[in-house]
């Protein structure tokens, strides 16, 4: 039997996992990397880091799986997006890889936006200009390190030094690509124009491929490394959002996945560009050739939850250590004692400022309507549903641009809760889907990997063969009215206190 590999180049670590042709994981291995934060609201990677963690998963991967090198077929790449590696000519890393969640470059931000002024740059890559995207970091290693600049001679994302490091090819993809600020999303290719006038070199950028072609194969050095056989086939893979979709079998019209990891995701297949006209959300390149996805974005999904577990979830995280049991599971279990609504408790969940539908980093996490009636169980669940209140003004934004919503696919670690399940079925109003597998990303790479070698015609067939579907959730229609009143209450809220926060922050 042939196998495919999935690497996930993500913030925590990389991701190896080695699937079967019908989508089952039969070995995968994780190693972690360190995140350095030298400033305030600066976020950095070593990409060495990066490649020795990869080779690393790869060969315990492969010595668990018990598959002989010659049995791989094809390789995918996922990575978190919009990060900036940059090499001098002879392909060393300049400096630290800035990262996504970096916020370090409003200025530069500013400045594209003067540049090329706000509707042309997003009619061009369907975006504003945000402090994560690739190309304010780069503006902002010519403004504040010009000794590095000066030798800059490609700049890459951080999959596609991955792909560097396993082919010698430099090489990237749509989907990553989209994400850079850099990108014309309509042509599916680097624009002239935003380059020019940012005075960005074109031959900086990589060759780019559609996600489902091979970009290169495995070198002989990396296969005495890894324990991989020489000239495996090495798909371009995609951005870890598409790989996601991908993975999740979003990929045609009408399907949506709503995503609960640290962030939170709803992520909507196009089948052609669509844009939100305030820009709220984010339309990018899919890993389906000449396809779009529309995406919005929240900064803390998870992250509220986990935030409640290191401050206020001793307990849980003690009875975690000691059974062996995810504490998330204990906080569920008190949630489901509550009813929907939390007793009138209301959590705006902006720890970390939000991006969709607000873009205002001065947003504050809040807890409103707080009385002696309430307990740590009525905290959990408002958190829970200010999470899924959140997730639902994103999916208001995608259905009003026209896009058909027939299908909620729910994912990320949020949905091994089954009440987060249900929460979502009853503040969406929709009935919503499990899936079979949690490998997300790395699915999604193996499956652009299985089209790349042509194990299957088209990513379409691949999901029906690859993507497995699990038990589905009914909204219950006395819970569907009442968080259509606390959904409200919760917007609201956000207007009220925008002014607030703002002070807040000044101070």
């Amino acid at each position: 039997m042939e196998y495919l590999i999935g690497i996930d180049v993500g913030t925590t670590g990389i991701k190896t996992v080695i699937f079967n042709p019908e989508g089952k994981a039969i070995s995968s291995a994780f190693e972690l990397c360190s995140l350095n934060t030298p400033y305030p609201n600066w976020a950095e990677q070593n990409p060495e880091e990066w490649w020795e963690a990869t080779k690393l998963s790869l060969k315990r991967a492969l010595s668990t799986s018990q598959i002989k090198p010659s049995q791989i077929k094809g390789i995918g790449l996922s990575g978190q997006m919009h990060g900036a590696v940059l090499l001098d000519k002879g392909c060393q890393v300049l400096r630290p890889c800035i990262l996504w969640c970096d916020q370090r470059t409003s200025s530069q931000c500013k400045w594209i936006i003067d540049k090329l002024g706000e509707k042309r740059l997003a009619s061009i890559t369907g975006n504003t200009a945000l402090p994560g995207f690739t190309a304010p970091k780069v503006v902002w290693v010519r403004d504040n390190e010009p000794e590095i600049y000066e030798k800059i001679d490609k700049v890459l994302l951080p999959k596609d030094y991955i792909r560097f490091r396993l082919t010698n090819v430099i090489a990237t993809e749509v989907s990553d690509a989209a994400g850079s600020l850099l990108f014309d999303i309509n042509k599916r290719e680097w624009s002239k124009e935003i380059l020019e006038k940012m005075k960005i070199p074109k031959d900086w950028m990589p060759k780019c491929f559609e996600s489902i072609d091979v970009c290169g194969r495995i070198s002989k050095k990396v296969a005495k490394e890894t324990g991989l056989k020489e000239g495996i086939a090495v798909v371009g893979g995609g951005a870890d959002n598409t790989c996601s979709a991908v993975g999740t079998g979003i990929v045609k019209e009408g399907k949506l996945s709503s995503s609960i990891g640290t962030s939170g995701v709803v992520l909507a297949y196009t089948p052609e560009v669509k844009r939100d006209p305030l820009l709220r959300t984010h339309t990018f390149c899919h890993s389906v050739p000449h396809r779009w996805y529309v995406m919005g974005v929240m900064q803390s999904a998870g992250l509220s939850l986990r935030w409640f577990r290191d401050t206020l979830g001793m307990l849980e995280t003690k009875l975690g250590e000691l059974s062996g049991i995810d504490p998330y599971f204990f906080f569920s279990k008190e949630a489901e004692k509550v009813r929907p609504g939390s007793e009138g408790l209301i959590f705006l969940p902006y720890l970390m400022g939000e991006r969709t539908p607000h873009l205002n980093p001065n947003a504050k996490g809040t807890l409103f309507g707080l009385t002696m009636r309430h307990r740590r169980e009525d905290i959990i669940r408002a958190i829970m549903e200010g999470v899924v209140y959140g997730l639902k003004d994103s999916l208001q934004i995608i259905k009003s641009i026209n896009i058909d919503v027939d299908e909620i696919r729910v994912t990320g670690g949020g949905a091994r809760s089954k009440l987060w399940c249900q929460i979502q079925a009853d503040v969406f109003g929709q009935e919503v889907v499990t899936l079979g597998s949690e490998e997300g990303p790395a699915l999604g790479a193996a499956i652009l990997a299985a089209v790349g070698v042509n194990l299957y015609t088209t990513v379409e067939e691949a999901v029906e063969k690859m993507v497995k579907i699990g038990p589905s959730l009914e909204p219950i229609a006395e819970n569907v009215r009442r968080y259509e009143e606390y959904h409200q209450l919760f917007q609201s809220l956000y207007r009220d206190l925008k002014e607030d926060f703002d002070k807040v922050s000044e101070v």
